[in-house]
């Protein structure tokens, strides 16, 4: 019972901060960016736990967050500068470059005994965390100088709502297992319960947008439908990826930070696919 009601009281402290950070897009950029050092450097310290890696946590966390901030003033408009073309310099991003030629280069000199293995974990850290989070920005910034709340925080709406109709659906009706080899927890019956619910609420959200705040959305209620769907089935994804990743390393959980939560890892999962999934399928509305 007290593990319950501390899963809950985190569970809403974790919720209300997502939500009231995208009200602002300083406390957003400030809150993500964290999140975005906080997740490298718990994945980082787990795999120098495993089979002798040795990952340079510090450099690699720096790193991802500079990449965040980084995508950040890129896609506001705040490192626009003097730019006579009136887009962000892709100068910003030459930091984090020559980070991620330092941390490939340093293996000549450190001996280590698994040098492939450590460039193999440090790239993914960039890859599989930073990269993902970063591309938060493009969603939060549709437009260079102006914010848009709706989007990215649709993205986490979404998820949330997935993960709780796939656990009560998957409650009461789950019979057929998902992905029995990885995560024998989750039952198709869940999966297409929290899409439903998922597709619902995206149509709902289309439709008060439409009413309350017309020329707000450029999506149509199928393209929000389209969204919601990509979003439950790369989240969904990630879920799965992180299980897979936990089971090779031998863990239950990916941390302790969150009190009943497990770690950020844990709790950002599902994200990590969902938010460059969303980003690609909003760009593919673009094109056709």
């Amino acid at each position: 019972m007290n593990n319950f009601i501390v899963r809950t009281l985190t569970g809403i402290v974790f919720v209300a901060t997502i939500v009231i950070c995208f009200t602002n897009p300083t406390a957003m950029v400030l809150l993500f960016a964290a999140i975005t050092g906080m997740t490298v450097w718990e994945f980082t310290g787990l795999v120098n736990e495993h089979k002798g890696v040795q990952v340079n946590m510090f450099i690699s966390s720096v790193a991802a967050v500079y990449l965040f901030v980084a995508m950040a003033g890129y896609n506001s408009g705040f490192a626009m500068g003097g730019n006579v073309n009136g887009t962000a310099p892709g100068a910003i991003f030459i930091p984090y470059l020559i980070t991620i030629i330092y941390l490939l280069v340093a293996e000549l000199y450190l001996k280590a005994k698994d040098p492939i293995g450590n460039w193999a974990y440090t790239m993914m850290a960039q890859l599989y965390i930073s990269l993902p989070f970063s591309t938060l920005n493009v969603l939060a910034f549709p437009t260079f100088g102006q914010y848009n709340m709706l989007l990215p925080l649709s993205i986490f709406v979404f998820l949330w709502i997935n993960d709780s109709g796939a656990y009560c659906v998957g409650s009461l009706l789950g019979r057929h297992k998902l992905f029995p080899r990885i995560s024998p927890g989750k039952s198709w019956e869940g999966s297409i319960g929290g899409g439903v619910l998922v597709v619902v609420v995206a149509l709902l959200i289309a439709t008060l947008l439409e009413k309350n705040m017309p020329g707000e959305s450029s999506l149509s209620p199928l393209g929000w439908a389209g969204l919601g769907l990509t979003v439950v089935v790369f989240g969904t994804l990630g879920d799965l990826v992180e299980s897979l990743f936990k089971r090779t390393l031998g863990i239950k959980d990916s941390g302790n930070i969150l009190p009943g939560h497990g770690g950020m890892l844990d709790r950002f999962d599902s994200s990590l696919l969902a938010i460059p999934a969303a980003v690609v399928y909003l760009f593919t509305l673009t094109l056709f």
